[in-house]
């Protein structure tokens, strides 16, 4: 095991957002990694932020760090080699088994921990680590970065001359001239011209990450929030301090924009009115010097200032106000994880972590890849834009679609059509403040519906359909798309937004079919554990299948997961484990078992198993010591839907783990449900896998029929 410190050049570089950026760089490559915060950050707040987003974003468990009183206690009475040996003490528990990696973050450097930089190598030399140097291009010639980093790397460097791993800068202006900057720095600093000191990653600004909720606005301002409305949800983009009048001011009011208005400024309040009742997202409406609109105005305007558009109060006049907004901390704030994590991914995605991962990786003892959720996630998008897929979204007018559809588009994930009228489509878009991508294609239905009738009746001949019937049921976006997929034209299809599961499913079994040798269609989720991806099967449309279906679920859900890059071991649920039991329902189990490992020898399978005994390797030894899946299960099979779907649900609430899904299986071409609470992250997701499942039909039509695969 490797152990990287994370330490600063100086102040303000954006120490603790790269120490968990590249814990999740590192986590893509598949690297089982660590984390710890040796010594916390400040005195003031009650939990450190790095460790706060370590367990609640990044899903690791590192140790509470040692205080920072007591941490400037022991050093001022020189007490520095018991406080080392407590700090080695923490990073031995927060290392688990199988890590490959430990990443250790130093203290960033203030004007108040003069005593940070000595300390952080320190650290750094007592853990052994190699370390990462993070620095800044905000207010810096390439002079001083240049001897910032050389004086740095002296301080880090051990008496061999190894002990550095790399630098990452920060804060990169969008104008930069790298060339250049990279020649003036080698020209003046011997760490960088030698290659010692190798460059990891230049991050740009991002403005959009760097806009906080109405929230914590209104926390700063210590506001009183007169209606709450989604506070929570809407971003901060630009405050608009009204000095002017609204004709003035009128292309200020976009999407993110925070109105500061005295409420005696009704054009202002009703024009806020207006745009919100428009579909434009404002940030919010805050009413400066605590004043309140006239009950005229309030009456007026009764349908937005009470619905989801926040207003509150505050008793500064406008100036002070936005002096405050101007002076506000630009941390996340710890109840904010998901603008954590889109900052985590958007740190990871400019990180070359490929030689770091190379240097660092330590192969597990059994040869097998855990791969954890972030990189699972990574993998997946990666698969998907090679795949280059065309996916057909049905509910093409649905906001969330739109924006995941956008998203898509934007990184290449597929080739999305959405199914609507393209006028309403741009305006859902300028709603979101979203423009739409030249790639996204975007199809009126009633434009091409006519032309799938006669291929729908061929279809479905057998049935009795009539024209007029299939004209009627093409009116249904969810049924057209069907049919573009059911002709080749798109490679897969992903609804459930607004539809239910029936709505979705039923059109594909009519129209696609099931899959040659699969007998029926079911399910799987992906469940992103902290430290690996599982598979359950099936949650979500099988309510009781019989023995034969469920070793088809098995089959099927096996070689997803394997088609996945998950390693597969198949655990078969029951209340009992091996022959503990008896029962219908224990004997159907072990039947499926029986015909899993008849039809499929190649799939390692065991069964029945207890969820514990199947999940838990204490208890899978002690329970069926002789069992290859005990204690080990990757892929989990669940005798109904009614155990199934609980035990996700369950799962997933208890643990606080995301589940990605429902993937449906043995389909001819791939179609997907989404839940209807979907998030755009959901539908991204979905969007990838259904990309990846076609590849995968793609394969299957060219290669031989693999022997004794009746799945």
């Amino acid at each position: 095991m490797k152990t990287l410190f994370i330490a600063p050049t100086r102040n303000g570089v954006g120490l603790s957002s790269t120490a968990l950026g590249l814990t999740r760089a590192l986590e893509r490559q598949g690297l089982r990694v660590a984390f710890l915060k040796p010594i916390a950050q400040t005195h003031e707040r009650s939990a450190d932020d790095s460790v706060q987003f370590a367990r609640s974003v990044s899903h690791l468990n590192p140790p509470d760090p040692i205080d920072l009183t007591r941490a400037e206690e022991m050093l001022s009475h020189g007490a520095d080699e018991e406080l080392m040996e407590q700090v080695i003490a923490l990073s031995r528990g927060a290392v688990g088994e199988g890590v490959d990696v430990l990443i250790a973050e130093g203290i960033a450097l203030t004007e108040r921990n003069v005593y940070a930089g000595p300390l952080n190598a320190a650290l750094a030399r007592n853990l052994e680590a190699d370390t990462v140097l993070v620095s800044s291009l905000a207010n810096v010639s390439a002079a001083e970065l240049a001897d910032e980093l050389e004086i740095a790397a002296q301080n880090y460097r051990r008496s061999d001359g190894t002990g550095l791993a790399g630098f990452v800068l920060n804060f990169a202006p969008k104008d930069l001239d790298f060339g250049t900057l990279m020649a003036e720095l080698r020209a003046r600093s011997q760490v960088l011209a030698s290659g010692e000191l190798p460059l990891l990653g230049v991050v740009s600004l991002s403005e959009t990450l760097r806009q906080g909720r109405t929230l914590d606005i209104a926390r700063h301002l210590k506001a009183e929030v007169v209606n709450a409305g989604e506070m929570e949800l809407r971003r901060v983009a630009s405050p608009v301090v009204t000095a002017r009048t609204v004709p003035k001011m009128a292309h200020l009011f976009g999407p993110g924009a925070l109105i500061v208005t005295p409420a005696d400024r009704e054009d202002v309040i009703m024009a806020a009115a207006l745009c919100h009742l428009s579909g434009v997202p404002l940030a919010g409406l805050v009413y400066t010097s605590g004043s309140t609109p006239e009950d005229s105005i309030q009456q007026l305007c009764n349908a937005a200032l009470t619905s989801t558009l926040p207003v509150m109060r505050v008793p500064t006049n406008s100036f002070q106000t936005a002096s405050l907004l101007a002076s506000m901390d630009a941390r996340v704030p710890h109840d904010d994880p998901g603008r954590m994590d889109r900052m985590l991914d958007f740190i990871a995605d400019r990180l070359d972590t490929v030689p770091l991962g190379a240097r660092i990786r330590t192969p597990r003892p059994d040869g097998e890849r855990r791969l954890p959720p972030s990189a699972f996630r990574y993998e997946l998008i990666q698969k998907a834009r090679a795949a280059g897929k065309r996916i057909v979204l049905p509910e093409g007018d649905e906001p969330r679609t739109v924006k995941a559809a956008i998203r898509c588009a934007e990184k290449g994930i597929a080739r999305c059509v959405l199914l609507a009228k393209p006028e309403r489509v741009k305006q859902v878009a300028q709603g979101q403040g979203l423009d739409i991508p030249a790639g996204l294609e975007i199809l009126d239905p009633d434009s091409v519906r006519q032309r799938y009738v006669a291929p729908m009746v061929e279809l479905r001949r057998s049935k009795g359909l009539t024209e007029p019937q299939a004209l009627a049921q093409l009116e249904d976006s969810v049924v057209l798309g069907t049919m573009m997929l059911a002709l080749g034209e798109v490679d897969g299809l992903v609804s459930g937004a607004v539809h239910t599961t029936a709505n979705t499913v039923r059109p594909a079994l009519q129209l696609i079919k099931t899959a040659p040798g699969a007998s029926l269609v079911s399910s799987i989720f992906f469940m992103l554990m902290p430290e690996q991806v599982l598979v359950y099967g099936d949650a979500a449309i099988n309510p009781n299948p019989n023995a034969e279906e469920l070793a088809d679920i098995a089959i099927q859900s096996a070689d997803s997961a394997q088609a996945f890059g998950l390693p597969v071991r198949v655990a078969m649920i029951s209340y009992s484990t091996g022959e503990s039991g008896s029962g219908q329902d224990v004997d159907k189990v072990k039947e499926a078992t029986r015909l899993v490992k008849e039809r499929r020898p190649d799939i390692t399978v065991d069964g029945p198993l207890q969820y514990d005994a199947a999940s838990v390797l204490s208890v899978g030894r002690q329970k069926a010591p002789d069992s290859p899946v005990a204690g080990r299960a990757t892929v989990f099979i669940f005798p109904d839907l009614n155990t199934g779907n609980t035990t996700y649900k369950a799962v997933q609430r208890s643990a606080g783990v995301v589940a990605v899904g429902p993937m449906l299986q043995g389909l001819r071409k791939p179609v997907n449900d989404l839940s209807r609470g979907a998030l755009v992250d959901d539908i991204v997701y979905t969007i990838a896998l259904t990309a990846i499942q076609a590849t995968q039909v793609d394969a299957s039509t060219q290669a031989p029929a693999t022997p004794g695969n009746s799945s």
